[in-house]
């Protein structure tokens, strides 16, 4: 599948216009252009300037790492994918640690298929086509449209970055979802009393893309959402 995104570029110095349109080629396949969609990983929440890094260097680079990571396994389900996403990597400078730990420990990401650039995932496409996912949102994912860009924030460090997600997109009036996580699921007791709605990129990508393949949110979420997060789906319940 050849698909293009006008104006985008792998290299740094991305001049993509505010209102930028998305092209899809046609290659022919049936059916290709019902199956096209924008997904941007926003990056710039790896670390927010003026915070204090997670205790310690070590620390600091095993959580890049764990991003690093996470947007491996989502090429990886997004290439396996009967209906793939377009990806584009927001925020992301090719002279930063992330980028530099992507390619240290993501065999050939540099010929990833996707699209990278410096420019943050606010000013690539109109403000009306955003919806930024995140746990704190008032509003439930209903269904993925077509139209609209879903954007995730890749967090280094989730513990200290509490609403960091939610609050980039209010300062920037976006509208945002949660996975529909409470209306499917409910939480289930264990040791710990442990409960998060605190999803992986990987995990959030896994949810999305199985339902929309499958039009059901209940096998969507069983993908994505582990026992480890203390929820299991409602009819799971003894």
């Amino acid at each position: 599948m050849d698909w293009k995104l006008e104006g985008s570029t792998r290299e740094t110095e991305s001049d993509v216009p505010q209102e930028q349109e998305v092209i899809l080629e046609d290659t022919g396949e049936d059916g290709l252009s019902d199956s096209f969609r924008l997904l941007q990983i926003d990056t710039e929440c790896e670390h927010q300037k003026g915070e204090t890094l997670p205790t310690g260097a070590a620390v600091w680079c095993s959580e890049l790492s764990r991003l690093a990571g996470q947007i491996r396994r989502l090429y990886g389900s997004n290439k396996k994918a009967d209906r793939p996403f377009w990806i584009c990597l927001a925020g992301f400078a090719t002279d930063s640690p992330l980028y530099e730990e992507c390619l240290r420990i993501n065999d050939g990401f540099s010929s990833y298929l996707l699209d990278i650039t410096e420019e943050d995932c606010f000013s690539l496409f109109p403000l009306e086509t955003l919806v930024y996912l995140t746990p704190d949102s008032e509003h439930a994912l209903e269904d993925v449209d077509l139209n609209k860009v879903y954007i995730l924030g890749g967090l280094v460090d989730e513990s200290i970055q509490k609403k960091v997600t939610f609050q980039k997109a209010r300062e920037h009036s976006v509208k945002t979802a949660r996975l529909p996580i409470q209306e499917y699921m409910v939480r289930r007791k264990n040791e710990k009393n442990y409960h998060s709605e605190i999803l992986a990129i990987n995990q959030v990508f896994d949810i999305l893309s199985t339902y929309f393949e499958t039009q059901n949110w209940p096998e969507a979420l069983k993908k994505g959402v582990s026992s480890r997060k203390g929820y299991v789906l409602q009819n799971s319940v003894e």
